[in-house]
């Protein structure tokens, strides 16, 4: 038995020699699994509770069951001008190591993992902090705009052909991701662990069964919730089966989750945040099916015209008014206003 152990830890320390300096702060030692985690579950982010929030994703743990999923949670930031770099799964030395989340001034390396809500695998764009108050991009964070005044709408474009939900950093299936140079620095800097709601919070998951990937096989009962520990009620969000991740509020779409839609929608919020209330080609395109009443009328007139003079060489009442017929002035009142019905538009 002592000498699996002494294997065991030999080959974790040869996973920490395999992994870029940059990430060995965060490695979680001693945990380490031979089974890669489920791919990330889809769902939708729950509103923000009020300013000074800030998302942190969720993620699969690892207990004594098996894998368990940590629901994506809003947080309160433990000092003003901290960011959150989420966790991840890296491989190496034959085994996946737990690469522990922090709190810092900038956002390090998280394994290139597509977490979504402004987590596209590098960075953070939800949201940032300006004169010591956080601001919110409603592009792709869910915010109601009458409790938390401080938002921006900022373009997020994104490959959609690398999206996807793999939850783990390198061997097969993994992300290649590697730490860039500002990435590097970032783990040099100052680290903040994570606060005692997140560590609750993460205990809480483990303790329910329902969060166990071996019972909801990779869709979680609670896959988000609106503060740490809430595990019912309102706030609490279930795991979906769409393959989109993106706020409701964004966009008025629905949901948000790594995929394939994830950056065509965060841009699809912000034409739609841009648009008026009545489309600019409103006009144009009911005024159009009338030219063609009116000239299809016509068209029909004459050949009615033509039939009666084979008959009689006076004309037909109809033929004095083919020009306009009452077809074509009733489409074109119909139309004249060039507002869109109710519903519409």
């Amino acid at each position: 038995m002592r000498s699996f152990n002494a294997f065991r830890l030999l080959l974790i320390a040869l996973a920490l020699l395999a992994i870029p300096a940059a990430s060995q702060a965060q490695v979680t030692v001693g945990l380490s699994v031979h089974i890669g985690p489920p791919a990330l579950p889809v769902y939708t982010q729950p509103i923000c509770p009020g300013a000074g929030y800030i998302w942190t994703p969720g993620y699969w743990a690892y207990g004594p069951d098996g894998y368990y999923w940590v629901p994506g949670t809003w947080v309160m930031a433990p000092a003003v001008g901290l960011l959150w770099t989420p966790g991840y799964w890296g491989w190496g030395g034959g085994a996946y190591l737990w690469h522990a989340g922090y709190w810092g001034p900038h956002v390090g390396f998280y394994g290139g993992i597509n977490y979504g809500f402004g987590y596209g695998g590098v960075g953070f764009v939800g949201g940032a902090w300006r004169g010591g108050v956080f601001s919110y991009n409603r592009a792709v964070t869910n915010v109601n705009v009458t409790v938390v005044h401080n938002t921006y709408n900022e373009r997020v474009v994104e490959n959609n052909a690398t999206l996807n939900r793999t939850s783990f950093n390198g061997g097969t299936g993994g992300t290649t991701a590697r730490p860039t140079a500002g990435e590097e620095a970032a783990a040099r800097e100052h680290h903040v662990q994570p606060t005692s709601a997140q560590t609750e919070h993460e205990h809480a998951a483990s303790t329910n069964r329902a969060q166990l990937a071996s019972v909801n096989h990779g869709r979680p009962t609670v896959a988000a919730s609106a503060r740490p520990g809430e595990f019912s009620g309102k706030g609490a969000v279930a795991a979906k089966a769409a393959n989109s991740n993106r706020p409701p509020n964004a966009g008025n779409a629905s949901s948000n989750r790594p995929g394939g839609n994830n950056a065509s929608a965060a841009n699809k919020s912000v034409v739609n945040n841009n648009r008026n209330d009545r489309p600019p080609s409103t006009m144009n395109h009911e005024t159009t099916p009338s030219r063609t009443n009116a000239t299809s009328s016509r068209n029909a007139e004459s050949a009615r015209s033509a039939q009666n003079n084979t008959h009689t060489n006076a004309p037909s009442s109809t033929g004095s008014h083919s020009n306009k017929p009452p077809t074509s002035q009733k489409n074109s009142a119909a139309h004249s206003s060039g507002k869109p019905e109710h519903g519409r538009g």
